[in-house]
């Protein structure tokens, strides 16, 4: 029969001979100097006012916490709205090379049946409404360098 266990004993814990140590003194927590349990003053980075810091504050008030907040975050840069763009077809003389009519945006010649070319980029004239290029007006009026 086994004897109870409260009754075992290890023989080299319990020795009279062994000598007794003096135990160290537990060594000190490391000091976290991040920590701010000082009274010391902190001054505001945004009004420069000095101030006494609540547990990790950096701001005297809210008010400067919030208008720091919002120069870190700058409010995007609203959104250019771009006008929709001209069809180039419809801004653009045409000529046909067998009735030499001129017409703005249509590249077929209905009278000859023929398909008509590209003259250049223009619109209707003020005074008669012919399309005009714009190459028309240009060669009228030669630039001097």
């Amino acid at each position: 029969m086994r004897p109870p266990r409260n009754d075992i004993r290890n023989e080299d814990q319990t020795s009279p001979t062994a000598p007794a140590a003096h135990p160290q003194p537990a060594p000190s927590p490391p000091r976290n100097d991040i920590r701010n349990d000082s009274r010391a003053t902190l001054t505001c980075p945004v009004c420069a006012t000095a101030f006494t810091p609540v547990r990790r504050q950096r701001y005297c008030t809210p008010a400067c916490r919030q208008a720091a907040w919002r120069a870190r975050h700058p409010e995007p840069r609203p959104t250019s709205t771009v006008p929709p763009t001209t069809p180039r077809r419809s801004i653009t003389v045409y000529q046909c090379s067998a009735c030499d009519t001129r017409t703005l945006g249509q590249q077929w010649c209905h009278d000859c049946n023929q398909p008509r070319q590209r003259v250049d980029l223009g619109g209707l004239c003020p005074h008669c409404d012919e399309p005009v290029a714009v190459s028309d007006i240009l060669d009228q009026h030669p630039t001097h360098r």
